[in-house]
């Protein structure tokens, strides 16, 4: 059997764990995974990523289906996204996305409760299929790395409902 050494895992294993929404949190706290905060959006990166930029973009509001949203908020939230990507885009070169929305704890939602789109960007060759084969996931740059990155291209969206 090979192992694979990650020491930094056990700072979470060992935490409390978080009471409440973590999207509401975002919005009321300082938070370093906080990339957007809009009218009705926010954007913020998966605190336990798949792969490098993974984001997190979730309406305001504290909702969880879409059939909550009017038509505007709606159209804001997907526009979210398609900006959203554009960041990636521009700052990290994928070649490609997975985006996806998980209704109901069945359905894969670990935070049922709060509505959100999942963007995870994809590279040729990239190592995600470790984590079928091996039950391993590598992350090859530190978030907060990713997140300085990104950030300075998230503080430039203007978005209005």
């Amino acid at each position: 059997m090979k192992t694979m050494w990650a020491p930094w895992r056990i700072e979470y294993i060992k935490s409390d764990k978080e009471e409440g929404c973590v999207f509401c949190k975002a919005l009321s706290e300082k938070n370093d995974l906080t990339l957007f905060k809009g009218e009705s959006t926010m954007v913020v990166m998966n605190k336990y990523p798949y792969i490098n930029g993974h984001l997190l973009v979730s309406p305001i509001s504290h909702i969880s289906g879409l059939d909550q949203l009017n038509q505007s908020e709606m159209g804001v939230l997907l526009l979210t996204v398609e900006k959203s990507i554009e960041v990636l885009k521009k700052v990290m070169c994928p070649d490609g996305f997975n985006i996806g929305l998980n209704l109901g704890k069945v359905a894969g939602a670990g935070i049922e409760e709060h509505l959100h789109f999942h963007i995870v960007p994809r590279w040729f060759g990239d190592t995600n299929a470790l984590t079928v084969f091996a039950d391993v996931r590598v992350i090859p740059e530190h978030i907060a790395e990713t997140y300085n990155n990104l950030k300075p291209y998230f503080d430039k969206i203007v978005l209005t409902d």
